[in-house]
């Protein structure tokens, strides 16, 4: 372990000594759950993908992502086959467990190993996903992915600033917000605000413990809604 230097002998503030240990890069790994499964995002991942993402009425998946919408299964296959060589973002694909097929995509991003800094973007949940104890499970083990094993110390969650349901999705999950980055990108050839959200490595354990006890099998019922939301645990 190599900590950092002493502070000065001045009366000068300055942050505590940190382990300089770098953090390590996400690898080809794949994260399994009750409902979903992770694993990195491949070419043949498009033909699911289309099938839960795009087409008639899915069109608002894609607002508030850099890419989209798509109405061809062709136009989209490529950006698919692009995303799945990509180490930063490094995409992972969300595989329905019952199903086996694709249902979303999520990716870690903006990766500092040096300063142990991560971001998680590019969210996709399709409509097999959206609104389910997947969609969340899938974000539980991608954080505890970031902190558990790769040893970050912060991971970062981003968003247009008038997207009110990601920001909802933030708070729900353990982010905590920071502020609003003004006129911070133009994406689709429109200003974006941009909503910053973070969750430290001291704040992870009990947001891993509640999503542990949300995820519980007795949280659901015997249709699979949730007896408690995932707030009451924390």
């Amino acid at each position: 372990m190599h900590l950092g230097p002493n502070a000065p002998s001045s009366d000068q503030p300055i942050g505590s000594p940190i382990d300089q240990t770098s953090a390590m890069l996400p690898g080809r790994v794949t994260l399994r759950g009750r409902f979903v499964t992770l694993e990195p995002l491949e070419a043949r991942h498009a033909d699911d993908l289309f099938a839960a993402a795009c087409g008639p009425g899915r069109d608002d998946l894609w607002t508030y992502l850099f890419d989209g919408p798509f109405s061809e299964a062709a136009e989209f296959a490529p950006t698919i086959a692009r995303k799945a060589t990509s180490a930063d973002p490094f995409f992972f694909a969300i595989i329905d467990n019952r199903s086996g097929k694709a249902v979303g995509h999520a990716a870690l991003m903006r990766i500092e190993p040096t300063h142990r800094v991560i971001e998680v973007g590019n969210i996709l949940f399709g409509s097999p996903v959206q609104r389910t104890p997947g969609a969340t499970e899938a974000m539980a083990l991608l954080a505890s992915y970031v902190f558990d094993t790769l040893g970050y110390r912060r991971y970062e969650w981003k968003c247009n600033a008038l997207n009110a349901p990601s920001r909802d999705a933030a708070a729900r999950l353990g982010f905590t917000f920071e502020g609003v980055f003004r006129q911070h990108m133009i994406v689709k050839g429109r200003n974006r605000d941009t909503a910053w959200f973070s969750m430290l490595d001291t704040e992870w354990p009990a947001c891993r413990a509640a999503f542990e006890g949300w995820l519980a099998p007795d949280n659901f019922d015997r249709a699979g809604h949730q007896r408690r939301p995932l707030r009451d645990f924390r």
